[in-house]
């Protein structure tokens, strides 16, 4: 019997994770629009790329999950595996700082975006039964209302339309992804969207780490309060060759800009001015880039009215996040680890199939959902529609349990394993959590940020001068 045939729309970390999984089942083909690069370089398709990113430890496990021994992979081209809380300086969006603490099961993984999508690319490329289609752009679903039986290519400008068939097609293109279109040329109904818009824009700078803060430098994050008039935040990534990558953010009105000399100023002018103190002698290693993209927007497949046999959706193109939470590539591997487990139990070609990952990848979708649109449903004007009575008690409720996690260790443990997306947000529900709100020992606020003497001195500062409180 020959192989089944898979097409995967996207070239990503999604669609590449998807074809490592479809290869053990298919010929899989690989259709993307850009050219990939060999190595961790920038390309057109994936902006942001330029920003921070933060893979948290439930991606750390469903990415170790798909390829063995990837984190190792990434950490030998210098990636670094972040302990939450102990490699963490992190003031929550109500103001508590965050205390650290040196045992730690949560791990971070930190590194460039372009070095995560490069070592992921050349693993799964080195398997024979997956083939790249680069340079070559999908424009339309094969098939019929119920049933898609391939995709339409066209091959660079000015290329001729060919059609590629496969069992299963599964689209992995990203927030831009054009599935409703291609299903809507197929005759069938909207699926049902919902958009979250805090209005916020970016702004990134990459910065040489000072020469003692080239290895074991904390991440720093400053999170935006979603109350606040003009909610400001950032974060400083440690990254791969001795650098920072700050990512700073602002919305509505307060979006930071791509002027170079505003960029410090900016980053001191957020709820605490810690990051702004670290860079502002560091050298800048290049220009600011900005993005405005960064909706929380979410389609609901699982929930269409009527959808083909052979097709599913994954990763951010189901549903794309603000970025400043960090869970769009953790919910992206989680889906695709829904989709491994369908196919270990069901026919890649059943008609059922694909219905089945459809409502199965909606589970992480969900879970890091509920995380960013719960929090940016705040901002003004963010949604068609007010928060509902339900969304403000459980943001009430989630504000309790933050402050709980910045007085008590125990209470901070659980709130991680909901935020790295090991857990769903149910976990916060449960008696222990209750009993930690109502009773558990609480120790005092932090007043500033819990960096050590040693980390202000391999920075260039002083702690006392710059600790800020």
């Amino acid at each position: 019997m020959s192989r089944r045939t898979a097409v995967v729309v996207g070239g990503s970390i999604t669609g590449m994770l998807a074809a490592a999984v479809l290869a053990e089942y298919a010929d899989v083909t690989v259709v993307e629009r850009d050219l990939l690069p060999e190595g961790p370089e920038p390309r057109r398709g994936l902006p942001q790329a330029r920003h921070a990113h933060i893979l948290w430890s439930g991606g750390v496990q469903a990415l170790e999950s798909l390829l063995p021994g990837l984190t190792d992979g990434l950490t030998e081209r210098g990636a670094r595996r972040a302990r939450v809380m102990t490699d963490l300086v992190s003031k929550a969006p109500s103001g508590q700082w965050f205390r650290r603490f040196t045992r730690s099961h949560h791990t971070n993984l930190v590194c460039s975006r372009d070095l995560l999508d490069a070592v992921v690319r050349a693993r799964v490329l080195r398997d024979p039964r997956v083939r790249l289609r680069s340079g070559a752009e999908v424009v339309g679903l094969a098939g019929a209302p119920d049933r898609v039986t391939g995709v339409d290519v066209v091959a660079g400008e000015g290329g001729g339309r060919e059609r590629l068939p496969a069992d299963l097609v599964i689209d992995a293109s990203g927030r831009a992804g054009r599935a409703p279109v291609w299903l809507a040329e197929l005759g069938l109904p909207p699926v049902p969207e919902r958009t979250v818009d805090a209005g916020t824009g970016y702004a990134s700078r990459l910065f040489r780490a000072p020469a003692g803060a080239v290895d074991g430098f904390p991440v720093v994050n400053v999170q935006a309060d979603p109350h606040a008039a003009a909610p400001r935040g950032g974060i400083l990534n440690p990254v791969e060759g001795g650098r920072w990558l700050v990512t700073l953010s602002g919305s509505r009105d307060g979006r930071p800009t791509a002027d170079p000399d505003a960029f410090v100023p900016f980053a001191l002018s957020l709820p605490h001015p810690v990051i702004g103190r670290l860079v502002a002698r560091a050298e800048p290693l290049g220009p600011v880039v900005t993005t405005r993209s960064t909706a929380n927007r979410r389609r609901y497949y699982e929930r269409a009215e009527r959808l083909p046999a052979g097709f599913a959706v994954l990763g951010d193109a189901i549903a794309g996040y603000n970025p400043v939470y960090g869970h769009g590539l953790s919910a992206a591997a989680q889906s695709v680890v829904a989709l491994r487990e369908v196919l270990l139990r069901h026919d890649l070609a059943d008609p059922l199939t694909a219905r089945r990952v459809q409502r199965a990848a909606a589970r992480p979708v969900e879970n890091a959902w509920n995380l960013a649109a719960g929090q940016d449903v705040f901002h003004p004007g963010a949604a068609d529609q007010p928060p509902t009575t339900a969304e403000r008690l459980l943001a009430r409720y989630v504000d309790l349990v933050v402050d709980a996690g910045a007085r008590n260790p125990r209470a901070l443990r659980i709130l991680l394993d909901v935020m790295s997306l090991e857990r769903p947000a149910s976990r916060l529900l449960r008696p222990d959590v209750l009993l930690l709100l109502l009773l558990g020992r609480r120790k005092p606020l932090l007043d500033g940020p819990p960096l050590t003497e040693a980390e202000w001195r391999a920075a260039g500062l002083s702690g006392a001068s710059s600790a800020g409180r």
